[in-house]
């Protein structure tokens, strides 16, 4: 399991986001990988989802960062 905020943003999203950022230039991986750790630090109901199953929370903070990246 990584441990670094980029590998772990990279886990969390899913395959077809996740071979699109992963092409992308280490700066914007890291850029994107700081604002899911953002949204996952911001929205209580992310915090009351993770509680409930991390992995579904990192998961659903990616897809919202995905989504305003489009």
């Amino acid at each position: 399991m990584p441990t670094d905020s980029v590998g772990r943003f990279l886990t969390a999203l899913d395959p077809e986001h996740r071979a699109y950022v992963g092409a992308r230039p280490r700066e914007e991986q890291e850029r994107l990988a700081a604002a899911w750790e953002e949204e996952l630090g911001a929205d209580d109901e992310l915090d009351t989802l993770d509680e409930l199953s991390p992995a579904a929370a990192e998961a659903e903070a990616a897809r919202r960062v995905m989504d305003r990246e489009s």
